[in-house]
């Protein structure tokens, strides 16, 4: 028993061993164990994943496993560059002619004599002999692209408008100040309730005031008119007494004598013994001069009064927007204090003469004013529309790359491919800038991140200098 244990121990070990075949053979004898040799197989190594990218091709990676909105997992790109799904085919040529070589799609100074792929597992692009309609084109992969943020536009038609912004201050209208002024010689009575900064209505009593020749030319009046007490009669000496009393008359109004005052004279026969002077319109008392007693000479001013129901604003614009500007345009106030209202204007007029200190020119602006918001000497903020409603072909003005020289807009030709076309700018408007010559309507133009690709234009026209590896080969 002890052997046949032994026996049965022996044989499993051999089993475990790799494995043990038995030849059958005449005469009974006990079968020769034959010892099959396995070949042992290490086991893999694990990989580990460099990225992830999308399942549907979409130019997106992310450095842990994710999966799309749909619920798609993506899909796993290992260090030893093989790919979990079958690789796609290379890309194929534009044009035709001979692959001279391969270049890096990342454009990196990086060429192959074959197809090849890089770390990202993207296809190298091929470069053909001869390739002249794409010599001066920019291809930009998708990955590098979204990272970037480019942003196109479709070229379309629309009017170019630019808004001219100045700063200005609220003055008076000055067609709308009076000046309250004696035309003789006299003394103030009194003074009305009127002082600086009252509003007053047209004929509100603004003083009582007393003059010698006033009087006495309202005394000749009398005698004219009432020579006769009728007066059209003829006066003594006279070919009749109308004559003199318009001279008489005349000569009152000529010393700002009101009608009503004259009107009295003639009703009562008698000579007043002051007079009342009144607001000769609606406004605001602006200047007040006179005080109970005192007296005053001819010409002296009394009172100043100014209507603020339309204002002026006087605004600085620059020099060279002058010539945007013509009489009539409208215009948008704002009043630093009046936020958020905003009051409408039209240019009445240009100044003639520029200011050499400030290289500006002043322009007037009227606006109505019915509640008296806006105040003289207000800082006001000034809006002037300027352009026309013709309809142009326009590009945003971010789109145009100026290097001083030229002015280059970049057009997506579509899949990555850029193409950089020199154009003829002409006005200038709010963002966008009329092209004149180079693009037509429905191009598509790189609005952001052009100068990226501008930046990738240069390094792939150095990449063109350099020699490509199998013309390298070739040499002896």
């Amino acid at each position: 028993m002890t052997r046949f244990m032994a026996g049965g121990l022996a044989l499993g070990a051999v089993l475990a061993s790799g494995g043990v075949g038995y030849r059958l053979g005449s005469g009974g004898r006990a079968p020769a164990p034959v010892v099959a040799m396995a070949t042992v197989t290490a086991a893999p190594a694990e990989r580990k994943a460099l990225y992830y990218r999308d399942p549907d091709g979409k130019p997106d990676v992310s450095p842990t496993a994710k999966t799309t909105a749909a619920g798609r997992a993506y899909v796993a790109v290992y260090d030893d560059k093989e790919l979990s799904v079958p690789d796609a085919a290379p890309l194929a040529p534009k044009g035709s002619g001979k692959v001279k070589f391969y270049r890096n799609p990342m454009g990196l100074p990086d060429t192959s004599p074959t197809p090849k792929k890089d770390q990202m597992g993207m296809d190298y692009i091929p470069v053909l002999e001869g390739e002249t309609e794409d010599g001066d084109r920019i291809e930009v992969s998708p990955g590098k692209i979204q990272r970037s943020g480019v942003e196109t536009v479709v070229i379309g038609m629309r009017a170019i408008t630019r808004t001219i912004k100045a700063p200005g201050v609220v003055t008076y209208d000055e067609r709308r100040i009076s000046v309250v002024a004696p035309r003789f010689d006299g003394f103030v009575e009194t003074v009305g309730p009127a002082t600086t900064g009252t509003h007053v209505r047209q004929g509100d009593v603004l003083a009582t005031v007393f003059g010698q020749e006033l009087l006495a030319q309202a005394s000749r009046l009398i005698v004219e008119q009432g020579w006769s007490g009728n007066e059209g009669a003829t006066l003594p000496g006279s070919k009749n007494q109308a004559a003199g009393a318009v001279g008489a008359r005349r000569r009152l109004l000529n010393m700002g004598a009101p009608e009503e005052f004259i009107a009295q004279i003639a009703r009562e026969k008698r000579v007043p013994d002051t007079l009342t002077i009144r607001a000769p319109r609606d406004g605001v008392v602006i200047e007040r001069n006179i005080v109970d007693g005192q007296g005053f000479k001819a010409g002296d001013v009394a009172f100043r009064i100014a209507d603020h129901s339309a204002v002026w604003v006087m605004a600085d614009v620059a020099e060279g927007d002058l010539d945007a500007i013509q009489p009539g345009q409208a215009v948008k106030v704002t009043a630093r204090a009046r936020p958020g209202r905003t009051f409408d204007g039209a240019v009445t007029l240009i100044s003639p003469h520029l200011m050499k200190e400030t290289r500006t020119a002043r322009i007037r602006i009227e606006l109505s004013n019915p509640d008296f918001a806006l105040l003289p000497d207000m800082y006001a903020d000034v809006e002037i529309s300027t352009g026309s409603a013709e309809r142009v072909i326009a590009v945003p003005a971010s789109s145009v790359i100026d290097n001083g020289a030229r002015q280059v807009v970049l057009l997506d030709l579509g899949n990555g491919r850029f193409e950089p076309r020199e154009v003829k700018p002409g006005r200038r408007g709010d963002g966008f800038v009329e092209v004149m010559d180079g693009v037509r309507e429905g191009d598509k133009v790189v609005v952001n991140g052009n100068f990226l690709i501008d930046a990738e234009s240069n390094l792939q026209s150095a990449l063109k200098g350099f020699t490509p590896p199998q013309a390298a080969e070739a040499r002896p």
